[in-house]
Formats: structure tokens, sequence, C-alpha cells
């Protein structure tokens, strides 16, 4: 009985918050995250602006998640040249999108302009994207940014996504597992081994989570994959620690021939 009328409530609070979202829609109508078109819910993107997302879609190597024109450029497991020639240290490699149009924007707001409400937009495409390396068990940890960092931009877009992510697949984050051991300069223009340089000995493991990460699958999050200098890092510190794998999961992939200036958003190259 008890169990009816609990149903009943829930089914009651569900029709009251859709009456008033709906009074709420027509008051404020939801509005795309970019362009300020309306949508048709809050926090989407209009069509104009979604037919500028450029998706990874297959076939693409899985290793470094780069596009390829057909899976003849892959081998039998599913590695372009470059990854089987020298494989990065981590598992598997995925992409939501790649890095330009409206992906480029999203990020760059949310990185540099305190827009924290394109968070569940992008989670939900790292979803889509990481369906297959979002394993139930496996932990989800963020790149971590240098403390100094935090306190210009207030927070780490890295941990927001994948807090985000965590929480919509019922998955463990532990966002502090990493942290920064010390500053590094601007990557741009950075040659791969000059960035691998720069970053080497920047990212520790918090001593006191070996014991959680021993043996665990991890899922490494952040919002762009360049040089994969910074992933690399963070996975060989997660190897180091205890891990059993590490798979790489970002919302976009910055094509090779263009090197970016993660620390500007002003600041890029073709």
């Amino acid at each position: 009985m008890t169990s009816g009328r609990d149903a009943l409530q829930r089914k009651m609070t569900a029709y009251a918050c859709a009456g008033w979202q709906g009074v709420l829609n027509a008051v404020f109508p939801p509005v795309c995250l970019l362009c300020s078109a309306e949508t048709e819910q809050a926090g989407l993107v209009c069509a104009a602006c979604f037919e500028r997302l450029v998706r990874v879609e297959k076939p693409f190597c899985v290793r470094c998640a780069t596009p390829q024109p057909s899976v003849a450029y892959l081998n039998a497991q599913g590695e372009c040249v470059r990854c089987e020639k020298a494989p990065p240290p981590w598992a598997a490699a995925r992409a939501a999108f790649l890095y330009e149009g409206t992906a480029r924007s999203l990020v760059l707001q949310l990185k540099y302009a305190d827009r924290v409400e394109h968070t569940g937009f992008l989670a939900d495409h790292l979803k889509r994207a990481g369906q297959d390396i979002l394993q139930p068990n496996c932990l989800v940890v963020p790149v971590p940014s240098h403390w100094r960092r935090r306190l210009w931009r207030r927070y780490n877009q890295a941990a927001l996504l994948a807090q985000t992510v965590a929480r919509k697949d019922g998955l463990v984050c532990v966002p502090d597992m990493l942290y920064r051991a010390h500053a590094t300069t601007r990557l741009s223009g950075f040659s791969r081994g000059a960035r691998y340089q720069e970053m080497a000995q920047a990212i520790a493991l918090r001593p006191h989570y070996k014991n959680t990460l021993r043996g665990q699958h991890v899922v490494l999050v952040d919002d762009l994959l360049t040089s994969g200098a910074t992933a690399s890092v963070c996975t060989h510190a997660l190897l180091e620690g205890g891990a059993a794998s590490v798979s790489v999961l970002v919302v976009a992939l910055v094509p090779m021939q263009k090197e970016i200036d993660l620390d500007s958003p002003i600041s890029e190259t073709a």
C-alpha cells in the first residue's frame, strides 16, 4: 500500500515539475548554448550550431581516436599506422568531436569564459563516444590542473566533465587522484617530444589513492587530445600506481597538423 502511494506521489511530483517547466519555457524560452536561438530544451545547441559539430565516427583508430578514410588504413586490432609503430601507453582513446566549429567554441567558452552550463551537453556526448570504455566498475579520473590555474579559472574543466559523466553513468569519479606537482609552460609550438619532456614529472598520483587504484580500469577524461603528452604522463602515473589499464576519453581531438595553445584561446596557428 505504501509503495503504491509513493509511486503515485512521485508521478504527481513529476507532472507538477513538468507543468512548471512548461510555464518557465513559455516565459523564458530555452535558447542555444552558443548563439541564443530558441531550442526545444534547455542545455542544447540549435540545429544550425549542431550541424557545425564534426563527430568522430567510425572508422577511427582505437588507440588515438583519429578518423581514417577507410578500414583499410587500420590493422587487425583497429590501430592506425602511427599507433602500430609507436603505441601510446593507454589502451584505448575515444573522442566525441574534432576540435573545430561548434565543438571548439563550446570548449573555449567552458575553459575560459566560465560557461559551465556547457558541461551537461558535452558530458552527454562524452558518454556516447565512450560507451564501450565506460564499463560498470571503472574509475573516472580527470586530467589535473595546477592550483594556480584553478585559482585563476576557479575550476578544472576536466574535473567538471569527469564528474558529470560519472554521475550520468552511475560510476565512481575520483577528481583529485592525480595532481600537478609543478606548473608547466605553454605548449604552443612545442614538438611532440618537447611537449612530453615539459610534462614529464609534472603530474603525479596522490599516494593515499594507491589502494583505491590497484587493479582498476581507469577512464582518463580531458577536454582535448592534442599531442598526447599530457595523457601519456597521466597514464604512466596511473599504471605505475597499480591501475590495470587506462583509457582516454576527450571532448575533442585536435587535428595533427594544427598546433593549439591550450592556455590561450587566441594563440592558434594553422
